[in-house]
């Protein structure tokens, strides 16, 4: 199935300005994340006649022209079950009809599943057209995505990692940066894994030495400048704190942490 990458401008603290919207299957195409508008993603929208606009979640970096497409190409706007009104608030508009992990959205070129993607955002889902998964913010080529508490979840995370290296798709179609393909699939998910067990190790062990404070974890976790992702930082330490007091390793709550 013919899934093509055109990023657009957006207001994102990733590392770039933009963000990838794809246009998945041919007519009627299914977009996803149609953040921005540039005149190419509006061609292309036309020559594939889309028929459906689906986003992978809700942050403002991937919703922002939902409406003006759905609106312009008189598409059916999907958003997951039990989200529909978190969606449009996200959004500004009412979706159509509403999706579960599992179901199917047609398009011309055959049906694109929704995959569960959960983690970076409780709502996060992937749809996965023949080998190509559009993944969202579950995966990036370089570096890492964010798992910011109160609304990351980091046991949930590693599990959709898990479930999306398991799936072995042919092809990462990611929320910002290229597309990952060939062995870089499984790779890129092993790093991803990896980097978070890491970091939760080093977030145990700073709580095992003895900082107490969010702050104080902090410090000892990532032992570098955190000049501008301090509150990323700290959020993201947050998500790991609240992973490991479910999993019983430590008692963590009003921001501070202790062993169990």
């Amino acid at each position: 199935m013919e899934v093509t990458r055109v990023s657009v401008p957006v207001e994102t603290r990733a590392p770039t300005d933009q963000t990838n919207a794809w246009v998945v299957g041919t007519a009627p195409a299914l977009l996803v994340d149609p953040a921005g508008v540039t005149e190419r993603l509006d061609a292309l929208a036309a020559e594939r006649r889309v028929g459906g606009v689906a986003v992978t979640h809700h942050h403002p970096d991937h919703v922002g022209r939902v409406a003006r497409y759905a609106e312009r190409h008189d598409a059916t706007l999907w958003a997951r079950t039990g989200r529909a009104d978190a969606f449009a608030a996200a959004t500004g508009i009412d979706p159509d009809r509403t999706f579960a992990a599992g179901a199917t959205i047609p398009t011309g070129s055959g049906a694109v599943r929704v995959v569960d993607a959960p983690g970076h955002a409780p709502e996060h889902v992937a749809f996965a057209a023949g080998g190509a998964l559009c993944c969202g913010d579950l995966a990036v080529s370089d570096g890492s995505v964010a798992v910011a508490a109160p609304e990351g979840d980091m046991r949930a995370y590693l599990t959709s990692l898990r479930r999306v290296h398991a799936l072995a798709p042919d092809r990462l179609c990611p929320g910002h940066g290229p597309a990952i393909g060939g062995t870089a699939v499984r790779e890129t998910l092993a790093r991803l894994i990896a980097r978070r067990l890491d970091r939760e190790r080093r977030v145990r062990a700073a709580v095992e030495a003895g900082a107490y404070t969010v702050a104080e974890i902090c410090d000892v976790a990532y032992e570098k400048d955190l000049t501008g992702v301090r509150d990323l930082a700290e959020a993201t330490v947050c998500a790991h704190l609240e992973k490991l007091a479910v999993e019983g390793d430590l008692r963590y709550g009003g921001g501070v942490a202790e062993m169990a």
